[in-house]
């Protein structure tokens, strides 16, 4: 209790929300068994609340949410969204609201991001970003547009842009770098456990499946991510028997429970490839050939300029690293100026390229160590640069 009452400066708000860990873990223990860390899932637990406690005053609080509530107090009696935020996610998601807003909309106002940040995760300048969310803004009270909780029949047709703010926010905390402030780091962790909510309020919405797949995925690797003195290690580096196995398995009966709805998604197809990604841990070896097919597949019907990158990246590893240079030169060179991963796997497939020199490959690393803020990745691609560490 001294540690949460101490990080949130706050000892009534703690004792409560221990309080409340205690509980929960009176119901939940009897059945699961108690967890072989206990005093960490209590503190979980409890952080969660706090967290929760938090961003709601935070939101309630907000004028920038008081516009969208202020015709119509959201209703506390027997909610169908039992989560606030997840609650003015679904507002945010008003068929009335720009869809190009829906989403930094929901980041911004509900999630507490500023708008520099919520930029950079949908490479836009925080300036054009800010101006397009105030404009948004004042077309809502100017036009008296009156938001309500949605009913549960209108959930799905709003469940789109739900699930990409949730993905985009665990990408924002999958990229914090070190230091960063923990309202930044912890968005991973509740992601995970929005979407949790949102599988268990639509039981029959395989893209949201999908998504809890492929961040459960994502996160049964986090403990190999950085080695013992904290230097950023590739997923191709990265010792499996730190991957979290029980995750892994819990994320591949997600998404063969998707597979058997036969309504293939992105976050499904996404989820196919870190699946792929996982065999190492069984097998040993990455089948690259079936993750480049899978990524064929993604970009043929729900292109990004992630999986785009990713893509090309796949069919080099798969032994055609010419191939691969040209597919990233396909892309649209507006956004790949300044997009790091793209310099990243430019400067990667260059070195496997036997045509390529080497002044060429410095140059693609010079320009991806300039565009990369992480100072562990930063290390890490200059160490390559200077080939102290595998290609």
């Amino acid at each position: 209790m001294s540690y949460l009452a101490w990080q949130w400066r706050d000892i009534g708000a703690a004792q409560d929300a221990l309080g409340d860990a205690l509980v929960k873990a009176l119901e939940v223990w009897p059945v699961s068994g108690v967890p072989a860390a206990p005093d960490a899932w209590l503190l979980t637990v409890a952080k969660r609340q706090l967290l929760q406690v938090a961003r709601h005053d935070q939101v309630r609080c907000d004028p920038a949410v008081t516009v969208l509530l202020e015709h119509q107090e959201l209703q506390e009696d027997a909610p169908a969204i039992p989560d606030a935020r997840l609650k003015l996610m679904f507002v945010c998601a008003h068929p009335a609201i720009d869809e190009k807003v829906r989403i930094p909309l929901m980041l911004q106002t509900v999630l507490g991001l500023q708008a520099a940040e919520v930029a950079s995760a949908l490479m836009v300048s925080p300036t054009a970003l800010a101006q397009r969310l105030v404009r948004a803004k004042q077309k809502i009270r100017d036009a008296g547009i009156r938001f309500e909780e949605p009913e549960v029949s209108e959930l799905s047709e709003r469940l789109r842009y739900v699930l990409e703010s949730i993905y985009g926010a665990y990408g924002l905390g999958l990229d914090a770098v070190a230091g960063a402030e923990s309202r930044i780091a912890d968005l991973q962790e509740e992601a995970i456990y929005l979407c949790d909510i949102v599988c268990a309020l639509l039981p029959h919405a395989v893209e949201a499946r999908g998504l809890l797949a492929l961040m459960t995925f994502c996160d049964a690797r986090k403990a190999a991510r950085h080695d013992a003195t904290g230097n950023f290690v590739p997923l191709e580096k990265q010792n499996v028997s730190l991957w979290d196995r029980d995750a892994i398995l819990r994320a591949d009966h997600l998404l063969w429970t998707c597979a058997q709805q036969r309504q293939p998604g992105p976050f499904q197809m996404e989820a196919a490839v870190q699946s792929a990604h996982c065999q190492r841990l069984l097998t040993g070896s990455t089948p690259w050939s079936a993750i480049a097919q899978l990524y064929q597949q993604i970009n043929a019907h729900f292109p990004t300029n992630g999986s785009l990158v990713a893509g090309a990246v796949a069919i080099g590893e798969a032994g055609n690293p010419q191939e691969a240079l040209q597919a990233l030169e396909q892309m649209d060179p507006a956004v790949t100026k300044q997009f790091q991963p793209w310099w990243v796997a430019k400067a990667y497939l260059l070195s496997l390229d036997s045509a390529a020199s080497p002044a060429q490959v410095n140059a693609a690393y010079q320009t991806a160590i300039g565009l990369t803020v992480d100072k562990r990745l930063k290390s890490h691609l200059e160490s390559v640069r200077q080939g102290q560490a595998p290609r």
